[in-house]
């Protein structure tokens, strides 16, 4: 199932839960947007509609990194004298080389390190552990730890440490409703799907 599909599919349960607790306009807002992401929030491990809208692009970054580099190679080569010449160059060179390497799962991994920052400097524990998530997400392969059982109880508690956060009942259920609902709409049982979801990883890594 496509991103759009699993978008939608958390905004409705968003949609459902808001007129279940009788919410106001604003309220009903909240509940369809936490929705909409926690219902994105298991392929954030992929270069999907997610991860493209909490990251900058890293051709950017890729441009920006190689003209630092380059500037940092002409300036040694003019200004640097003796070993200290010869080490900015090589410093250079090698941002060069790095900023090859640079992909969307790096940013990603930025940008959770960010959100890991600002969580700690603000002393908002549900933004140190989606920061965290984001992390880890970034690195583990897709459909594997973001679509098991476990990240379904992390991503809880996120939503837990939120709706304590901002004070607004129901908020963790929304989240949860709709994590899960991406997972069972990745499973195996339904016909649109070559492959499931290893829900019991690290205990076992069949596909249901």
């Amino acid at each position: 199932m496509n991103g759009t599909a699993h978008m939608l599919i958390g905004a409705g349960v968003g949609f459902v839960a808001a007129n279940s607790y009788q919410t106001d306009p604003t309220g009903t807002l909240l509940f369809v947007g936490v929705g909409a992401v926690a219902g994105l929030m298991p392929d954030i491990d992929i270069d999907g509609k997610l991860t493209n809208r909490i990251t900058f692009s890293h051709k950017m970054i890729q441009y920006i990194a190689q003209l630092i580099g380059f500037m940092m190679m002409i300036y040694s080569y003019i200004e640097g004298s003796g070993k200290e010449k010869w080490v900015g160059i090589g410093v250079g060179i090698g941002i060069l080389f790095i900023s090859t390497k640079i992909t969307q799962r790096r940013m990603l991994t930025v940008t959770g390190a960010g959100v890991l920052i600002g969580g700690i400097s603000m002393q908002e524990h549900w933004l140190i552990l989606l920061g965290i998530f984001i992390i880890i997400a970034s690195f583990v392969p897709h459909r594997s730890y973001t679509h098991s059982l476990l990240g379904l109880v992390v991503f809880g508690c996120i939503g837990h440490l939120f709706e304590q956060s901002i004070g607004i009942e129901g908020v963790y259920k929304v989240a949860v409703a709709a994590y899960a609902s991406h997972l069972i709409a990745d499973m195996k049982f339904l016909p649109f799907n070559r492959k499931g979801v290893k829900l019991f990883l690290p205990l076992s890594s069949k596909e249901i």
